[in-house]
């Protein structure tokens, strides 16, 4: 696949350094005796386990790719067992460039919980060979020796990993059902994979990831930034060519055929799905959650976590749950997971403990009142009621030393925040013909400070490490709910075209939907109206306690990386005014827990 409906598909030379690997195992190594460690520190294996390296794969197209196999040593034709198939392209066993290694503290997951034969955001052999499952660990097209070039995401990796599934089910030892596991890109491939129907697969488990590479990574809110991709790809590693989003996106900034195949079908998925979210992340908080609603499967459970998802991957509670999870679809045990809450969602306290796995029938939760609060510029707060004059405010939108606008609101009594937000703007610029616009809803206490919550409890970090010195990125702090929006992209829908009523429900009216494939300038010093849809969210507001919304005309968020501080540039120049009253109503919807009672 070098093109899509004429569109030339962009590849540069991929990584060529492949020496990362596992050199200290011979290839001919067919049993990892019980008690083995692969480096001091290291998690022993609980018992012997099979390990198969580079087995050969064959493609629909002839591509052959590479993958390496554990499983228990009775996994035979007479005992065969249910495979897991993780598929990203961090590696085979533990050798990829990206390991939690380079991550301050580990993330909170201590080396002697895994044995480093996980691939990178994978599931652990030596913790499920034990539960009795192969887990077979995949270099995709391009990756490393396999064949090709590396795509990113898109058809051709939903079909590369169908070919996978299928051939997985007819190897001896396996008893033809097949999963699929794993955080971020693992997640991703889910999507794509499911999406593809291979008939061997038999459940799925994203947790955490993206649905559409264009609106949710590159072009989020109609403004192109690559920054994530262009940094990261770097790492990815492979003999021939990579899939370039970044020049991509920098060539066709507008919606097209190409960046239409980078969105997961998720509505053709129907098999059973466990889904995993969290609000700890930049990049897969709202694919997570729409993978989850959209898809068409009859059997399916979300559980938003309060924690960050390496560090939720690898808790025993974690594993347990999951395991109940496959057991049910991949052995056909009878173990009661259909009781399981369709939903449990967790909501994050900052300064007090989180509520943690509340079980519902839905999301958002049926019981939440979406609320409209109105901006004054006059008084910097959000009110009940528009203002009676007309006021504005304004800030200097192309300087990182101008916080933007805030806007207050002080709640009187416990509330709770469940869902999806959407800020209604009035604004204008009288000096270029674009806006750059990003919003987010901060938490502050009864002082008005403001507040950040951990994304993994100090607890969980080692001894003697205090809130100053986790590292102040997305990793470890999440800041708040947050959207964004380029101004000559503003128009908009009320729902994405094709959803079902149950699922329009589910989002409207604090989501909306913009199709961003036009352009329409506006005329400097033009006052428009902006409708800036934010990603969910689960915040607990006690009383004497503030949201603050807070609009820039710069990123509102932590970087990911401590290389990405900063780094995203836009199309803003000069000042950006904000207007509010009875002309301009600008407001704030949000999702409250019912009979919550408030005074600014």
């Amino acid at each position: 696949m070098n093109s899509i409906e004429g569109i030339d598909i962009i590849f540069r030379p991929a990584n060529h350094d492949l020496s990362k690997r596992w050199l200290d195992l011979d290839p001919s190594t067919r049993v990892l005796e019980k008690g083995w460690t692969k480096a001091p520190g290291r998690r022993p294996l609980p018992e012997d386990l099979l390990f198969e390296k580079d087995t050969k794969i064959q493609l629909r197209d002839g591509a052959n790719i590479w993958a390496d196999i554990f499983r228990p040593v009775s996994a035979s034709k007479e005992q065969p067992v249910p495979a897991l198939l993780a598929w990203s392209p961090y590696g085979k066993d533990g050798n990829g460039f990206q390991s939690l290694d380079a991550v301050p503290f580990r993330a909170g997951v201590p080396k002697s919980w895994t044995s480093d034969l996980e691939k990178f955001e994978a599931l652990d052999p030596a913790e499920w060979c034990p539960r009795g499952y192969a887990i077979v660990n995949v270099d995709p097209r391009g990756v490393g020796d396999s064949e090709g070039d590396i795509y990113f995401n898109g058809t051709q990796e939903g079909r590369d990993g169908h070919d996978t599934v299928e051939w997985i089910a007819k190897q001896s030892w396996c008893n033809g059902a097949v999963g699929l596991v794993g955080n971020s890109w693992l997640a991703i491939s889910q999507w794509l994979i499911a999406a593809e129907r291979p008939s061997h697969l038999k459940a799925i488990a994203p947790w955490e990831g993206l649905s559409d590479v264009y609106r949710e990574l590159l072009c989020r809110g109609g403004i192109p930034n690559s920054s994530f991709f262009d940094f990261r790809s770097k790492g990815y590693c492979g003999k021939n060519g990579l899939e370039d989003l970044g020049t991509m996106i920098r060539k066709y900034p507008l919606p097209n055929a190409y960046w239409k195949d980078k969105r997961a079908r998720v509505e053709d998925i129907d098999v059973p799905m466990y889904a995993l979210a969290s609000f700890s992340s930049g990049l897969h908080t709202e694919g997570s959650l729409r993978g989850f609603l959209f898809s068409k499967s009859k059997q399916k459970w979300l559980r938003i976590h309060h924690t960050q998802e390496w560090h939720d991957l690898y808790q025993k509670s974690s594993n347990d749950d999951l395991q109940k999870f496959f057991d049910k679809y991949l052995i056909g045990k009878d173990n009661g997971w259909e009781k399981t809450p369709i939903v449990r969602h967790s909501l994050l306290g900052y300064n007090v403990p989180c509520v943690i796995n509340r079980p519902d029938v839905a999301y958002p939760p049926p019981l939440i009142k979406h609320t409209t609060l109105y901006v004054s510029c006059a008084t910097s707060t959000l009110q009940t009621s528009p203002e009676e004059h007309n006021s504005t405010t304004r800030y200097q939108s192309n300087s990182w030393d101008d916080d933007g606008a805030h806007f207050s609101y002080k709640f009187s009594s416990y509330t709770e925040l469940i869902g999806y937000s959407r800020a209604i703007l009035y604004m204008s610029c009288a000096d270029t013909d674009e806006m750059d616009v990003y919003v987010i809803i901060r938490k502050l206490d009864a002082q008005g400070n403001e507040l950040l919550h951990l994304n993994i409890p100090l607890e969980d970090l080692p001894a003697g490490v205090k809130e100053t010195d986790v590292p102040h990125g997305n990793i470890f702090k999440y800041v708040g709910p947050n959207g964004r929006l380029r101004a000559s992209k503003r128009n908009f829908l009320e729902h994405e075209p094709g959803l079902a009523p149950e699922q329009i429900k589910a989002l409207y009216p604090a989501e909306i939907w913009h199709p961003l494939d036009v352009e329409e300038k506006i005329t400097p010093g033009e006052i428009v109206r902006l409708e800036i849809p934010l990603w969910p969210s689960g915040i607990i507001f006690q009383s004497g306690e503030s949201m603050r919304l807070e609009v820039k005309g710069h990123e509102v968020t932590l970087p990911e990386f401590p290389a990405l501080d900063r780094v995203p540039t836009n199309l803003n120049r000069g000042m950006h005014v904000i207007h509010s009253g009875p002309e301009y109503p600008s407001s704030l919807i949000v999702p409250l827990s019912q009979g919550a009672a408030a005074d600014q």
